[in-house]
């Protein structure tokens, strides 16, 4: 899993990533605005830790653009600890937020809670419209048909597509998830497994509705009714 922390206090910003970093997670940083929507961009990563006040803007600046193209957790973090911090965060979609200072165990908990409730970590299951994917057995219901195998790579792809169902997920973030990390997968074992995938998910898999291509930026997979 791979986290971006923008925060304008380089100790903080150090303590956070060490405690994330040594956690198992991959961690990219920013310390501003501008940094935070280009580091964003490039690395695409599965959860966002936003400081709120930011030279270039603030945290809320960062939340919104993410929310126009994703639906990752954003959590929030700020000093002043104000309510109408807290009601404009969530109202701009961010997930959670929590109040400075706090220990690195405390955000470490609430991240990987975010995480298990987007369905980027193992276990459970995760539903979106009549598909549901059994995390664990690997095993995809749809609908109330018999349920279908998964291979554990089909079962990857599936999962960060109905984490982000209604978005499109980029290529080079699929091939970072399905794969591991960047540059171990490869575009053309990507579009065989999204092959093999329509076939267990699509009514006409040579006429895709629900795991689409949009051509140039990645795939989205759309709700089944």
């Amino acid at each position: 899993m791979k986290i971006l922390v923008v925060d304008d206090d380089p100790d903080l910003l150090s303590l956070v990533g060490f405690a994330l970093t040594q956690s198992g997670f991959v961690v990219v940083k920013a310390i501003d605005v501008p940094s935070a929507l280009q580091v964003f961009a490039a690395e695409s990563p599965d959860l966002a830790i936003l400081d709120i006040n930011l030279p270039g803007g603030s945290g809320f600046d960062i939340c919104t653009a993410i929310r126009r193209q994703s639906r990752i957790p954003v959590m929030m973090l700020t000093a002043r600890g104000e309510e109408e911090d807290l009601v404009r965060a969530l109202d701009l979609g961010a997930d959670d937020y929590l109040t400075k200072p706090f220990s690195p165990r405390t955000l470490l908990a609430r991240a990987r809670a975010l995480l298990r409730r987007a369905g980027l970590e193992t276990g459970g299951s995760m539903t979106v419209g009549s598909l549901r994917l059994d995390l664990e057995a690997h095993l995809l219901h749809v609908g109330a048909a018999q349920p279908v195998k998964l291979t554990k790579l089909e079962s990857r792809l599936l999962q960060i597509l109905i984490a982000n169902a209604g978005h499109v997920v980029g290529t080079e973030r699929l091939l970072t998830h399905v794969w591991g990390h960047r540059g171990s997968g490869d575009r053309q074992l990507l579009k065989q497994l999204v092959h093999r995938l329509r076939q267990k998910i699509e009514e006409d898999p040579a006429a895709p509705q629900v795991l689409q291509t949009v051509a140039g930026a990645g795939y989205r997979l759309e709700e089944k009714g």
